[in-house]
């Protein structure tokens, strides 16, 4: 085993590993990161600057074999966020290829020692698997209601949710994943490097999630985020270069109802969509083998289980039109948030974070962040923010951040993902975001940003009621030249409404 309990053997040991252009096999990338693993040992956390590079997956593996936490680093991070991840963190090490990424850090911030990852040595220690329980990776939260949170994830959790996957996606080790996204999300890096590794297949990372490169890369299995697959659908000639995959998979946004029916078209499928978050990894899915329904998330995956709650924590009906806040509960959930005190995780997690870790002192450097556990887990339920029907055959529709996608406007409750559908539908919108504004009388009015040519707002107001009920239309609709979207490709919509 590459690592006991987490990833599995293959006999396919050739180019199992390719990204940007490099290739590795499965004995080289375990002989390097062990060599990096010997020299990690005995801090408590291990940042890695998380670039699409093959450095990037030694350094993550030599984390998990050497039982040291990972925290991965945003390439693009400025001196501020760089300071928060490390000083929250506790990290004492810092993988990265470039020596002087530090320099710029505020004055007083603690700097952990910088280690470059290469190396012309390769190793074969053997280290003790950790106990299931102990955190693997420790995912900062995006930060949108406050300094991001690191949100702790355990090797026992990383493994359920892949083994769900690799059940309702049919994956095997004879797949070829091929993806572009960033490796320190859930998305790009839980499902997209470490899938592969537990599973036995072959990873191609192409660096750049560009439509050429995916055309080019000949996998039977693709993950991509809406712009990635809008830009493909987008690209004739590339989408049809995909017909000869098995699997399109979607996440980590809502995709385009518009996007959803050309895809099908070009590349023979329409692509699969599933819902997940950084606490908790991917709890639901549609199946490879099963029906796939623009707009809808699919079901729970295998151990997960969903329900739906109201303002006043009432249970909302599953008639797929009651729209009610999301929880989640399953041994794919996390584990509590760095600082706020182990043993209040849920689901498979285990009970705390697991031996040589105390989440509720923090690090070696007493770091302590965050909100406690307390406040989001209610015995196993994890409240997930986000907004979302679900029908009486069990199928999810996210509506979106209870906080952004949720609109109460003159006593009916509005999700802006339906609104936003139906604006994209109009041959001349390219994307469309839809948020509630103050409204005198109605306390929130929808309003809706464009991206369109040759066509006015009152005209896409008009094309709105004409398609969906009345009080769902726009009150306002501003067209813009571009909506701001973070490294995921999600509409930043506080910044719509920003001053």
């Amino acid at each position: 085993m590459l690592v006991d309990g987490l990833f599995a053997e293959t006999s396919d040991d050739s180019g199992a590993l390719v990204v940007a252009g490099r290739s590795l096999s499965r004995q080289e990338l375990v002989g390097w990161a062990t060599a990096v693993a010997d020299d990690i040992q005995g801090a408590a956390v291990v940042a890695v600057h998380a670039t699409p590079t093959v450095e990037t997956v030694v350094g993550v593996l030599a984390g998990l074999i050497g039982g040291v936490p990972v925290v991965p680093l945003p390439p693009d991070s400025g001196p501020a966020e760089l300071a928060h991840l490390l000083g929250n963190s506790g990290a004492e090490i810092v993988l990265t290829e470039q020596p002087d990424l530090l320099a710029d850090l505020p004055a007083g911030t603690r700097r952990p020692a910088v280690l470059p990852i290469a190396r012309t040595n390769r190793s074969s220690t053997s280290y003790p698997e950790p106990p299931a329980g102990h955190p693997a990776l420790i995912l900062y939260t995006s930060g949108t209601t406050g300094p991001p949170k690191g949100a702790l994830i355990s090797r026992a959790a990383i493994a359920a949710d892949l083994d769900a996957l690799a059940q309702a996606w049919q994956w095997t080790p004879d797949d070829t994943l091929v993806h572009g996204l960033p490796l320190f999300h859930v998305h790009g890096l839980v499902l997209g490097v470490l899938g592969p590794l537990r599973l036995g297949g072959r990873l191609v990372h192409t660096g750049r999630p560009t439509p050429q490169a995916y055309a080019a890369a000949g996998g039977t299995l693709y993950f991509g985020v809406p712009t990635v697959w809008s830009r493909i659908s987008a690209d004739e000639s590339a989408a049809r270069a995909l017909r000869g995959a098995r699997l399109l998979v979607s996440g980590s946004a809502a995709l385009p109802v518009p996007v959803f029916h050309r895809l099908a078209e070009l590349a023979g499928q329409p692509p699969l969509e599933r819902y997940g978050m950084t606490e908790t990894l991917i709890t639901v899915s549609g199946r490879a083998a099963g029906e796939r329904r623009p707009g809808q998330v699919g079901l729970p995956v295998a151990g997960v289980r969903t329900r739906l709650v109201d303002d006043s924590s009432a249970p909302v009906p599953s008639d797929g039109e009651s729209i009610g806040e999301l929880q989640v509960s399953g041994p794919t959930l996390f584990s509590g948030y760095l600082g706020a005190g182990a043993g209040a995780g849920a689901g498979g997690a285990g009970a705390g974070t697991g031996a040589g870790f105390d989440a509720g002192a923090g690090t070696r450097s007493g770091a302590r962040a965050g909100a406690g556990t307390a406040e989001t887990v209610d015995g196993g339920w994890f409240a997930t923010g986000d907004v979302a029907t679900i029908g009486a055959d069990g199928w999810h529709r996210i509506v979106g951040r209870a906080s952004t996608d949720l609109i109460k406007s003159g006593g009916y409750r509005i999700g802006a993902g339906e609104v936003e559908d139906a604006l994209l539908s109009h041959p001349a919108v390219a994307e469309a975001a839809v948020v509630g504004t103050p409204h005198d009388d109605l306390g929130e009015q929808v309003t809706a940003y464009v991206v369109a040519e040759g066509v006015n707002a009152e005209q896409l107001i008009e094309f709105v009621a004409a398609r969906l009920s009345v009080h769902k239309r726009p009150r306002q609709v501003h067209l813009v030249d571009g909506l701001p979207r973070n490294a995921m490709g999600k509409v930043a919509k506080k910044l719509l409404t920003a001053g």
